[in-house]
C-alpha cells in the first residue's frame, strides 16, 4: 500500500526539541518534494498551514515565518524519510502534523503556501502526529 506516515510527536515542554520523521511506504521519497503542515488539534475543517517544503529536484527549501530559524526539514533518501527537527518550541506549535507528498511543485514556497487549499491536490497526505508544547 502506498502511503505516508508521520512519527515522532508528543509532549515537549516550552523551549524543548522534537523531531518528527515522515516516512514513505511503497515508494521512493527521493521522486517527491515533501511538505510538512500543521493544524490546530481537533480543527479538521480548517486548512492545514504549510510550515516547512522541500524539493525533490534540489531539496531547495522553504519555511514559513513562524518556523524560520527554529525549524529544519531535511531528506535521508538511504532511510526514505523526511524529518522536522523542531527547536525552541513554543506552545503555539502545539498541533496535528501532517506531511505531504506532490511530484511536481512550482516551487517550495508554493507548496507550502497553496498545499491545503482547494485546486491543489497532492499526491499523498500522511494521517499526522500530534505535538503538544506545554509545561
Amino acid at each position: 500500500q502506498l502511503k505516508l506516515v508521520e512519527s515522532g510527536g508528543g509532549l515537549v515542554q516550552p523551549g524543548g526539541s522534537l523531531r518528527l520523521a515522515c516516512t514513505a511506504s511503497g515508494f521512493s521519497l527521493r521522486q517527491y518534494a515533501i511538505g510538512w503542515f500543521r493544524r490546530d488539534p481537533g480543527r479538521t475543517g480548517r486548512k492545514r498551514e504549510g510550515i516547512a517544503c522541500i524539493s525533490n529536484e534540489d531539496d531547495t527549501t522553504y519555511y514559513s515565518h513562524s518556523t524560520l530559524g527554529r525549524f529544519v526539514i531535511s531528506r535521508d533518501t538511504a532511510a526514505n524519510t523526511v524529518y522536522l527537527q523542531m527547536n525552541s518550541l513554543e506552545p503555539d506549535d502545539t498541533g496535528d502534523y501532517y506531511c505531504a507528498g506532490d511530484s511536481w511543485i512550482a516551487s517550495t514556497e508554493a507548496m507550502c503556501l497553496m498545499g491545503d487549499t482547494d485546486g491543489y491536490t497532492m499526491d499523498y497526505w500522511g494521517r499526522g502526529t500530534l505535538v503538544t508544547v506545554s509545561s
